[in-house]
């Protein structure tokens, strides 16, 4: 063989050999890109030529899909759309998906390994191809509760809702929210429209605030404090911590106040049940201060603050309490401030582990996976991650917090019912003293044998120029509403 005709014939090698790994790069490693590309006609026809399967909660449905006439078979229907938005999320022909349409997308679609056998019987018997069902953990009732007391006072926040021995959510939920039935539509112009409604909204409707956001706790973070400081064995209810109105931060000019700058008693000194209930901010700087970084970093971190990858199955956004790079800032950390920022669920999860002893369970949205046909094909089995604090430290911190709620005012008290709970007031903003602050109020109840742990976030006060407004009034009653719901079921 000449050498013009070697070269052509290298170079046609080079060519097939190129080709080839063209072809497997295309069909083998962009595979799944290409298949789940929104663009591909293909697969969206597919996609909407399956009945897609339903969610639902205790056997009311949340989102469904029914027949249509034009090209796309199945059109998605929410019935009752905003107040359970944060748990379906939408299923959009132009916006893809969220919530557990998308965390649960290989279920409702019926290609998920566990519905193998009946995507092989519809295959051999010709049946259509349908996807499985999602059964949720919540409770309507409570979930409407929750998002009517929300925006019965046109609140933007948060009401998560757990039930501490499982981790089971009973309620989350996000406002001001959205209707995702729009975006269901096949009609591209109503789709458009709504969303660029939705994206424009002020505040945010699209974000779930329950496990997409992250917030100053406030005061509320003083239950981790206090954890710390008991099952370090040297503080009990009883030990001594400064009432002083305002102390200097140490190793700076900086002073901390509490809260209207008032005294923590009527002495030199509180105890550390007065300082817990009357929530005092110079007390629980001068705890952390002598228990030190380490110690309240290692207790935040054993209720979970600091866990990356947590899924419900949604993604949850991490919580985190910061660096820490002094004492000042271990300080002003202690309170719930500076860096310190926790989802609602977080805080709802912190609550739900006090009144289980202790014992931290996985929160979970999933109860159950379905067949088409309704059969149980998975189950949820309850998790524990692991032992926060010990039973007797757990015990101790239940009293405190039913202390708390016995002083604390405001409306929606239950009758014979004793709830553990701490309220919170959280400053936020590049202007934090002239910004309404974010108010918490977290809870379990009854104090024995809890059947609910709840965390109740409002954004900027409720109303946006209320500078006094605090935890106590504002969001106390919502969160007393919905224990009060899971109680009289």
């Amino acid at each position: 063989m000449n050498t013009p005709v070697r070269r052509v014939a290298i170079a046609v090698m080079a060519m097939i050999l190129l080709l080839m790994a063209n072809l497997t790069y295309i069909q083998v490693v962009k595979a799944d890109d290409y298949r789940n590309n929104p663009g591909n006609q293909r697969v969206l026809l597919a996609e909407y030529s399956r009945k897609r399967g339903q969610i639902s909660a205790e056997g009311q449905v949340l989102a469904s899909s029914t027949p249509t006439d034009d090209r796309l078979q199945y059109q998605r229907k929410y019935p009752d759309g905003p107040a359970f938005a944060p748990v379906t999320g939408y299923y959009s022909v132009i916006y893809n998906a969220s919530g557990l349409e998308r965390a649960a997308d290989s279920v409702l679609n019926g290609s998920d390994d566990r519905l193998f056998g009946r995507r092989l019987s519809d295959l051999v018997t010709g049946r259509d191809p349908s996807g499985g069902n999602v059964v949720t953990t919540i409770d309507p009732a409570v979930q409407q509760e929750a998002y009517d007391q929300l925006t019965s006072k046109n609140y933007a926040g948060s009401v998560v809702a757990i039930r501490p021995s499982t981790g089971e959510i009973l309620a989350m939920v996000s406002t001001p929210s959205y209707d995702p039935n729009p975006l269901a539509s096949h009609n591209s112009d109503v789709q458009k429209k709504a969303w660029a409604g939705f994206t424009a909204a002020d505040p945010p409707v699209l974000v779930n605030r329950a496990i997409q956001e992250t917030y100053p706790p406030g005061s509320t973070f003083k239950l981790i404090d206090t954890a710390a400081a008991l099952s370090s064995g040297r503080y009990t209810p009883d030990s001594p911590l400064t009432a002083a109105p305002n102390i200097t931060l140490t190793g700076t000019t900086t002073t901390l106040e509490n809260y209207n700058g008032n005294a923590c008693g009527t002495s030199a000194t509180a105890t550390l049940r007065e300082a817990l209930q009357r929530s005092c901010n110079t007390a629980f700087a001068q705890l952390a201060g002598d228990l030190g970084e380490q110690a309240i970093r290692d207790q935040a971190t054993a209720f979970g603050i600091g866990v990356r990858g947590q899924t419900i199955p949604m993604s949850v956004a991490p919580s985190t309490i910061g660096d820490i790079e002094s004492t000042a800032a271990l300080q002003q950390s202690a309170i719930g401030q500076r860096d310190v920022a926790l989802t609602p669920l977080q805080n709802a999860s912190i609550v739900a582990t006090i009144a289980n002893g202790g014992r931290m369970m996985a929160p979970y949205l999933v109860k159950e996976i379905q067949s088409q046909s309704l059969d149980t094909i998975d189950t949820t089995q309850p998790d524990m991650v692991g032992q926060a604090i010990s039973g007797s430290v757990a015990q101790t911190l239940t009293d405190l917090m039913v202390n708390n709620e016995r002083s604390y005012g405001g409306r929606g008290k239950i009758t014979g019912v004793d709830i553990a709970a701490k309220t919170g007031t959280a400053e936020h903003g590049t202007d934090p003293k002239n910004t309404p602050p974010h108010v918490w109020y977290v809870a379990f109840a009854p104090a024995v044998n809890p059947q609910v742990a709840v965390a109740v976030l409002v954004e900027s006060g409720g109303d946006r120029t209320n500078l006094a407004a605090t935890g106590g009034v504002v969001a106390a009653p919502i969160g007393r509403a919905v224990i009060g719901k899971v109680l009289a079921r």
